[in-house]
């Protein structure tokens, strides 16, 4: 993982800086399901890590905010995930990722304090990735750390995660400030959320396979206006648009047969979002536990199973960077809402191959609902599609 950096600023901790990294890599979470993680990339302790002394998923467990927007160290994942589209004023457009993972390397009740500032209990990962579509320019980067020494870290009241120089903070219950930047491309931007956590699947219960703990605790902030400035390309523009955040914890989610996801936020101009995720099992099958959701302009939450929904894909995309072929465009539909949706990629090649290989892209969207026009943007995300999920 020699692309990932990590900040070594002590000679004297430079063994023991190594063996944080070296058992980060063997155990950090792939984006969103850490068990979909390429085979290739992924040592097999991925799949085999030793879940026990952990807090599993197995209901609804109540939340309060802004306290659950903070770390559960009870739990040994978990992750914030930032995605959002903006457009400046000339009519430039940009998609940005900015995602930070939390990987527990022993049980809360195993973690003892130890007098070394370096020595920690916790590894962070985090993606930067800023889409231009104007220049049809990708770039993403992955920095991985110890959760020690002020490197990497969560907090709650008020959230603030970050690892090195990238952030995540909250201003207050509603305001959000983002911060990343590498090689020339740098994002600062405020979002505002405007409808508060809206809670996935069963009030916050994401179940994602049939054994007792496959499952999330799963939030969104579906709408988040946002303003700020996007440097690309040696320009700064003054940006506006909407972000998206989704918020899971969990000790194990995927079930055995289950080799990756296709994910979809979609922010559509009557101010109402959806959500989808179809789960791909190992014989080529969607799985029964694949769900989606709308959310309405007053934030109200309209969970779908899998039969109250279709998602067709429209053609194919081949990286030559990593030789993966995904699916690229989509046609939607959610017959009980008269809805129609075709979702499209803003640019082909948004595929995330630093640290893990997987595609995480901008789209475009345009349709109808009740025959009447409808259009947006949103984000997709493709894991497990480049080689064999780890056992």
């Amino acid at each position: 993982m020699s692309t990932i950096r990590a900040a070594i600023n002590k000679p004297g901790i430079f063994l023991a800086l190594l063996l944080v990294i070296a058992v980060a890599a063997a155990v950090v979470i792939a984006p969103r399901l850490f068990a979909a993680a390429p085979a290739a990339q992924s040592p097999a302790l991925i799949a085999q890590a030793d879940s026990t002394g952990f807090a599993h998923v197995t209901g609804p467990i109540p939340l309060t905010f802004p306290a659950d927007h903070g770390p559960h160290p009870a739990y040994q994942t978990e992750w914030w995930y930032y995605t959002g589209n903006l457009a400046a004023a000339d009519g430039h457009r940009f998609g940005y990722q900015l995602t930070f993972f939390r990987r527990a390397l022993v049980p809360l009740q195993q973690q003892v304090q130890r007098a070394s500032d370096w020595a920690t209990d916790q590894v962070y990962l985090a993606h930067f990735a800023l889409t231009d579509v104007g220049r049809q320019d990708y770039h993403a980067q992955a920095e991985l750390n110890r959760g020690a020494a002020g490197l990497a870290g969560a907090q709650a009241d008020p959230l603030r995660v970050w690892l090195g120089d990238w952030s995540a903070t909250m201003s207050d219950d509603q305001t959000y400030h983002l911060s990343a930047s590498d090689a020339g491309r740098i994002i600062d931007l405020t979002l505002v959320d405007t409808k508060g956590p809206i809670l996935q699947g069963d009030h916050g219960y994401s179940q994602k396979g049939p054994q007792p703990g496959n499952a999330s605790i799963y939030y969104s902030l579906t709408h988040m206006t946002t303003t700020g400035k996007v440097t690309s390309a040696g320009v700064t523009y003054d940006v506006s648009g909407l972000s998206w955040m989704d918020r899971e914890f969990s000790t194990s989610a995927l079930a055995p047969n289950q080799v990756g996801w296709d994910w979809f936020s979609l922010q559509l101009d009557n101010d109402t979002e959806m959500m989808f995720y179809k789960l791909r099992d190992d014989d080529g099958r969607i799985d029964p536990y694949s769900s989606g959701a709308i959310i309405g302009p007053d934030a109200s939450m309209t969970p779908l199973k899998l039969n109250e929904f279709a998602i067709s894909n429209a053609g194919s995309w081949t990286s030559l960077h990593s030789g993966a072929v995904y699916p690229s465009g989509w046609h939607i539909e959610v017959p009980s809402q008269q809805i129609v949706l075709d979702v499209t990629p803003l640019v082909a090649d948004q595929e995330f191959n630093v640290s893990l290989t997987y595609w995480e892209g901008a789209v475009k969207i345009t349709g109808s609902q009740r025959q009447q026009p409808l259009d947006g943007y949103g984000y997709v995300e493709l894991t497990g599609y480049h080689g064999p999920a780890p056992r």
